[in-house]
């Protein structure tokens, strides 16, 4: 669908150039996309999803360290590399 919108250039510049997409529709619907996921994972949160704290108390393994599991795990590079 076709729309005039009224976006600050600079910062539709600076979305693309530091995430890497490869046209303005494609950054707008990126941002569309995460507003939604974000207002939806909120909708989630707020709800509880229907668990007593006992219940998740027991949905987490009692041996479970999880700054050990960090200290095991090599770091990894999220995103996508940056060009030169």
């Amino acid at each position: 669908m076709k729309m005039t919108m009224h976006i600050d250039e600079d910062l539709l510049d600076r979305v693309i150039k530091a995430h890497g997409f490869s046209s303005k529709t494609e950054a707008v619907e990126m941002a569309l996309r995460e507003m939604d996921r974000r207002s939806r994972f909120k909708a989630v949160v707020k709800k509880g999803m229907g668990f007593t704290p006992s219940q998740l108390a027991q949905s987490v393994e009692p041996d479970y360290d999880l700054l050990a599991m960090r200290v095991a795990e090599t770091p990894k590079k999220y995103g996508k590399p940056k060009r030169s």
